[in-house]
């Protein structure tokens, strides 16, 4: 529905619109304020899908493959903040934030969004472990191979689907989140979450419906892209279903 509003002659939103024009989208492009919002959230979203990447894959490693005590407590607090609702994480957070002037900055808003995608990517991994045959890694081992050696040239290219899809997630849910940026932003530092918040206050116009349509079809392609990926490398199966080499 956003996408026909986005494109719509009127100057409020309006649908079904009464004639097409692409005006909305040149205006939210030539906007300094708009771009300023969206390089932001980028540069947010790709740190955070790296960091989230990182830490997620060593959170599932430690929860799947390690001798940890309380195993399911450390899962389910690993995975607390996709249960919590945001608009306490964001006032939480900003309590936080605020003293330590960290509100409307990249790395207030890295360590935020990396808390909210981390789970993600656990998720994602966790369940590649899942499929992964344990006596692989430990046939490296007995080989020879020493953890890195082993993690790197076994578990990895055997898990770099789940961690692939991790890192995707973890880039959206960055990107897309809002209510957290709600909080933590300010005026140096608005993320485009802010900015929709801000516009649907006091300037109500397609530019917003612009916007949306831009992050949706953006989600979209990168979630498809790495779809193709995925399976561009996937090595081929012989009639019994198993992997060539």
């Amino acid at each position: 529905m956003i996408l026909p509003m986005s494109l719509s002659t009127s100057t409020h939103l309006q649908f079904p619109p009464q004639g097409l024009t692409f005006d909305w989208y040149i205006a939210y492009f030539g906007d300094p304020d708009w771009m300023a919002a969206t390089w932001f959230s980028l540069k947010i979203a790709i740190a955070t899908s790296l960091t989230a990447t990182v830490i997620g894959t060593m959170a599932a490693l430690a929860i799947e493959r390690g001798d940890l005590p309380l195993k399911g407590l450390v899962n389910a607090l690993a995975l607390g903040p996709m249960i919590v609702p945001h608009i306490v994480l964001g006032i939480a957070l900003y309590l936080v934030f605020a003293p330590l002037k960290l509100t409307g900055t990249l790395p207030g808003f890295l360590t935020a969004h990396t808390v909210l995608a981390v789970p993600f990517v656990i998720i994602t991994v966790t369940a590649a472990l899942k499929r992964l045959d344990p006596a692989l890694e430990l046939a490296a081992l007995n080989c020879g191979a020493n953890r890195w050696q082993s993690f790197f040239h076994v578990t990895l290219p055997n898990i770099r689907s789940g961690v692939g899809s991790g890192a995707v997630f973890a880039f959206l849910a960055s990107f897309d989140e809002a209510t957290v940026a709600f909080f933590i932003s300010d005026v140096g530092g608005k993320a485009i979450g802010r900015k929709m918040f801000e516009d649907i206050d006091f300037n109500l116009t397609p530019i917003i419906a612009a916007a949306s349509s831009v992050t949706v079809i953006a989600s979209l392609l990168l979630i498809g892209l790495t779809q193709f990926v995925t399976k561009a490398k996937t090595p081929p199966k012989n009639e019994e279903g198993v992997e060539y080499p």
